[in-house]
């Protein structure tokens, strides 16, 4: 762990930018051959994109949640290793050495995951799954909703939650109850993928500081609308009757983008978040602190002011300015943590 006051470098190489045998960077033999690399290197910092699932366009900043971590970056190899995987073969045609094809490899990596869960399940040994229930149970706060939400989201074919049958929609207490019963096995593989995405993380994580070399990840400021995050706190959103947002994320129009850039995230509701002293924001950076040493969050300036769209505007020409939350937020969140190892990024003038 590099202390915050001391000059460093390092390089910022995503994790599915790493080559490897499955059609995508994970956390398998080449990150720590990566490490080992860095080492040598004199570097001292492994900088990473956001490690969060995938969303629409292939992209974290519009993921199902904004703790869990994605199952493509969980290394196939530890899981044939424990005996829950045999040996996968690629896909027909193979994978290209140079580039990702998300087609192929999301359905591909998926089912080698779904046959480990299976081989986890048969294999019934103690202590894994001592560890595993353990673990669970440590992290219920994020990982009961998400699993659930994922479930759900399977069991619709991917249709987005406020399109849910209503009692899910909103959360009744009995019907989720039902469901947790209904979709038990699903709950059970989304679960144990995360487990092992966790598992795999640490020991990367613990690897890199013995040799001197810090984590550095990326958080998103913004959550997806459809997410666990979103369905499991709407009223933590500026949503309306109908769980739509009524304001939207974005930029203003500049040089680059003559229409401003409509991200189309959900905004939060600060002034509710605030009322509950921040929680929301103190369980996720707590959840990033478990996996990195320090981190970068995205769009930093948008605590002191975002800027707010219109749902109902196509494009962000209509958007105003809003203040943020402040420096109220990261107070509350250091009552909580202590100091926070926060890299804050620089926009210039603005």
């Amino acid at each position: 762990m590099i202390a915050l006051d001391q000059r460093a470098a390092g390089v910022l190489l995503h994790v599915t930018s790493l080559p490897g045998p499955h059609g995508i960077g994970d956390f398998g033999p080449d990150a720590f051959r990566f490490i080992d690399w860095l080492q040598s290197a004199g570097q001292r910092i492994w900088q990473w994109l956001p490690t969060n699932p995938i969303g629409p366009g292939n992209s974290p900043y519009q993921s199902v949640s904004a703790f869990a971590g994605s199952p493509l970056m969980v290394a196939l190899e530890p899981l044939v290793a424990a005996g829950w995987l045999t040996q996968p073969a690629p896909p027909e045609g193979g994978f290209d050495a140079m580039r990702v094809d998300f087609g192929k490899v999301v359905h591909w990596r998926h089912a080698q995951l779904r046959a480990a869960y299976a081989g986890f399940l048969v294999k019934d040994d103690a202590r894994e799954q001592g560890a595993f229930k353990k673990w669970a149970k440590a992290e219920a706060g994020w990982l009961d909703d998400y699993a659930l939400f994922m479930a759900l989201e399977t069991a619709h074919g991917g249709q987005p939650w406020w399109l849910w049958a209503d009692a899910l929609r909103d959360r009744d207490a009995a019907a989720l109850k039902k469901a947790r019963k209904t979709h038990a096995a699903e709950i059970g593989f989304w679960s144990f993928v995360q487990w092992c995405f966790d598992t795999q993380a640490r020991a990367l994580k613990d690897y890199a500081n013995a040799r001197g070399v810090a984590i550095m990840g990326d958080l998103p400021i913004f959550i997806a609308h459809h997410s666990a995050d979103c369905w499991s706190r709407p009223d933590l959103y500026s949503l309306d009757d109908q769980c739509q947002p009524t304001i939207v994320a974005g930029c203003p129009p500049d040089a680059m983008a003559l229409t401003g850039q409509r991200w189309g995230n959900p905004l939060y509701r600060w002034d509710r978040m605030a009322a509950e002293d921040f929680a929301w924001w103190t369980a996720r950076l707590r959840r990033a602190l478990a996996l990195a040493d320090v981190f970068r969050i995205d769009h930093f300036r948008g605590f002191a002011a975002y800027y707010e769209i219109p749902a109902s505007c196509p494009t962000a020409e209509q958007g105003t300015w809003v203040p943020g939350p402040g420096k109220a937020l990261f107070d509350a969140i250091e009552r909580q943590l202590g100091p926070l190892p926060i890299v804050a990024e620089d926009l210039g003038f603005i």
